[in-house]
């Protein structure tokens, strides 16, 4: 068997470079549908096995999207796997969890900071007062709450990055979440003090936001983060 297993993978992995490659040599999009499978195999020299194999591997990394009943169609090609490979990273180890994270809030910072122009220029007048309302519902739920709080400041992100119209950065904002809501139980040290100062780095980011002041997004932005940084580094000083 141990023969038998790094020929088969080889087979496979040579099947999933033939869809790649026949998805990207006839320009097919996301939504697009694929050949069925015997015209695969036909196509591809392989075993209907082999393509099954493929198809699901595929699948796994949304490159591929399986409809039951209807057929194989070119994937949203998300970053659906890497948020299932940072979330499960964050289960498997507490030093990789808060290392995931920290890394997730730098890039967040990168890109809420460094298009700060960006997105305070194209904010309409919904996302603004969808801002306001994420920063309200922070005040009254508070950080006792948990979920909701937690919740409403995923929202105020989200609306932040969504004017961008980058589905990636949309994605890796997702994958922060994800990880968060797995680390957020091994942070301690969140007083009232730091609920108050959170809800009212919002209430600044919103402001500056509709302000259309950068430099005020910017600096909020960045008073936002520092706290969240500080209990990771005291978390990750603690004895195991």
């Amino acid at each position: 068997m141990s023969g038998s297993r790094p020929g088969r993978q080889l087979l496979r992995q040579e099947v999933v470079d033939g869809i790649k490659r026949y998805i990207l040599e006839n320009k097919l999009r996301p939504g697009d549908p694929l050949p069925t499978e015997p015209a695969l195999c036909e196509a591809l020299g392989a075993s209907r096995s082999s393509v099954r194999e493929a198809v699901k591997i595929l699948n796994a990394l949304d490159i591929v999207e399986v409809r039951h009943g209807h057929g194989t169609y070119v994937g949203r090609l998300s970053l659906s796997a890497l948020v299932e490979s940072l979330t499960f990273r964050g289960l498997l180890s507490p030093d990789d969890d808060f290392q995931v994270l920290s890394d997730l809030v730098d890039l967040r910072e990168l890109f809420e900071c460094g298009m700060a122009e960006s997105i305070v220029g194209s904010l309409t007048a919904e996302q603004l007062d969808g801002l306001d309302a994420a920063v309200r519902r922070m005040g009254e739920i508070g950080a006792g709450d948990g979920k909701g709080f937690v919740e409403s400041d995923r929202a105020f992100h989200a609306l932040l990055v969504a004017p961008l119209g980058n589905a990636l950065i949309g994605q890796l904002s997702v994958a922060f979440w994800d990880v968060y809501t797995i680390v957020a139980p091994h942070l301690d040290g969140f007083t009232h003090a730091d609920e108050t100062a959170t809800v009212e780095a919002h209430r600044r980011i919103a402001e500056a936001a509709r302000a259309g002041d950068a430099a005020a997004f910017t600096a909020a932005l960045r008073e936002h983060y520092a706290p969240v940084r500080r209990r990771l580094t005291e978390a990750r000083s603690r004895p195991a």
